[in-house]
């Protein structure tokens, strides 16, 4: 056999092999970019959940769904469009299929619109979608050109503002008082708020790369955890007065849960600078993402205990 037999045929294995390593790796970060969104929608949906609770309305468990549905949407599309900033924070999803991204987040968004369309809710749902696109990818009309994302702390006003009347809406669309409408809305918006800043002292490197002025990088961390609690006191506070005086539903337990989440998330992951090991991560999963999912599950062992 000559070399040039062997060299060819040692060339085709190592080919084939890097071929099949490529293709690995692209299914990987395929299933990341899928599955990335997940828990932030699951929570999304919890948070419909209890905003329901504190509306005194029953909970519409299709609703519900509808809404994490949308939320998976406008999270995995952001994702799979691809932006400069997570080519750093989310290296993971380097090399990911984005058209599998795309197809699947249009068929999430198909489901969770045709459910709210035959709730009445259709406009709802193409609130987050719409902000989400102008957000990440903007619109250029002539010499118009309109784009959310760079300016200071208009991330996260984006986010509070979204979410807020996303949840509110959806809610308390049969609650014929708007008072305790505007209070949920305060409560999750402010919420959700401060939750996307919390994460952006994670992102401050690919942020500050991309232009982003996120409050950590723009502000720093100390002004920044400074304005989150002042944040979190006042809308607890001015929760606390509403459930006193009965515009919302009685439930202590969300407030003050949420209240001591809240605070500790503040406190305990608003740093920056430091490489975060995996049990950090989850910590931060847990009680960020999680504290929905927290919330209903204390608050049904609350209920069985009562019963």
């Amino acid at each position: 056999m000559s070399s040039n037999v062997f060299s060819g045929s040692f060339g085709y294995i190592f080919k084939h092999g890097r071929t099949i390593h490529l293709n690995s790796h692209e299914k990987n970060a395929t299933l990341e970019l899928l599955k990335s969104s997940i828990l932030v929608a699951f929570s999304g949906a919890l948070r419909i959940h209890l905003a329901f609770i504190l509306l005194h309305i029953q909970s519409s468990i299709l609703t519900c769904i509808a809404g994490g549905l949308i939320i998976y949407t406008v999270y995995t599309l952001d994702r799979a469009l691809g932006s400069e900033e997570d080519s750093v924070n989310r290296t993971e999803l380097n090399g990911s299929n984005k058209r599998v991204g795309l197809i699947v987040s249009l068929l999430a968004f198909l489901i969770g619109t045709y459910i709210l369309a035959k709730e009445g809710l259709l406009a709802l749902a193409f609130i987050p979608f719409i902000t989400g696109y102008l957000y990440s990818k903007g619109i250029k009309i002539g010499r118009l050109a309109l784009k959310l994302k760079g300016g200071l702390g208009i991330k996260n006003i984006v986010v509070g503002l979204t979410w807020g009347i996303f949840i509110a809406g959806l809610a308390g669309s049969g609650c014929g008082d708007l008072v305790p409408i505007v209070m949920v809305f305060i409560f999750f918006g402010v919420k959700l708020f401060i939750n996307s800043a919390i994460y952006d002292f994670k992102d401050i490197k690919g942020d500050a790369l991309a232009g982003i002025k996120t409050l950590p990088v723009s502000l720093g961390a100390k002004k920044t955890r400074t304005l989150l609690t002042a944040m979190h006191m006042l809308s607890h506070m001015a929760i606390g007065i509403a459930l006193i005086h009965g515009a919302l539903a009685f439930e202590p337990l969300i407030i003050l849960y949420s209240f001591i989440c809240g605070l500790i998330c503040i406190q305990k992951f608003t740093y920056s600078g430091s490489e975060e090991f995996i049990s950090q991560n989850m910590e931060r999963i847990l009680l960020v993402d999680g504290e929905s999912t927290s919330i209903t599950g204390l608050r049904i062992i609350a209920g069985a205990l009562v019963a």
